[in-house]
């Protein structure tokens, strides 16, 4: 195991616990992505999980969707990318992308890593949850998303950051950077 399969590891653990947390009814509830709902937040990352090895070539049987078993759904996702992840000759597989050649892995570190943590809140805010997020993944993502530079803006990906207090938590300044309203 790499050290991003062990990180990929302990994110989807941390929306594990918001995805296992939510009520039955709480899947349509709005969240803080415009138009969404916490299924279509979960849907979201079902895609991503399902569409970034593709990328490089690599397929994800993932037929599951947030309408058919959301916590199930979910639980398929994960254990495939870590068994993907936990294989250094698939994760390691490598392609041309927005900023380059890199590799299934990387892609998963850098961007999915990015919509765990941050869609992990959405999914807590839209159902009522402990919206706390690891301080050390909040620092690599805030460190991490400032030399994205004008591509974090790309259609579909995030809106305009919205202002903060000066005296803002590095969560918040965070989330705002991403288009939330912490």
């Amino acid at each position: 195991m790499s050290e991003i399969s062990d990180r990929y590891r302990v994110r989807a653990a941390e929306f594990t616990r918001r995805v296992e947390a939510v009520p039955e009814d709480g899947w349509d509830a709005p969240s803080p992505c415009d138009g969404w709902t916490a299924r279509d937040v979960l849907d979201h990352m079902l895609d991503n999980h399902r569409n970034m090895p593709g990328y490089a070539g690599v397929g994800l049987d993932l037929p599951r969707t947030a309408a058919d078993d959301p916590g199930k759904a979910w639980a398929e996702a994960v254990a495939a990318m870590q068994d993907l992840l936990d294989d250094p000759e698939r994760a390691g597989r490598e392609y041309d992308g927005y900023f380059g050649r890199t590799s299934i892995e990387r892609t998963v570190d850098e961007f999915l890593g990015a919509d765990l943590l941050v869609h992990a809140w959405d999914i807590a805010r839209a159902t009522g949850q402990d919206e706390a997020l690891p301080a050390d993944d909040v620092h690599r993502l805030w460190t991490a998303s400032h030399e994205w530079g004008d591509a974090i803006r790309m259609e579909g990906v995030c809106g305009p950051a919205v202002p903060v207090p000066d005296d803002a938590s590095e969560q918040d300044r965070l989330l705002a950077f991403f288009g939330r309203r912490p």
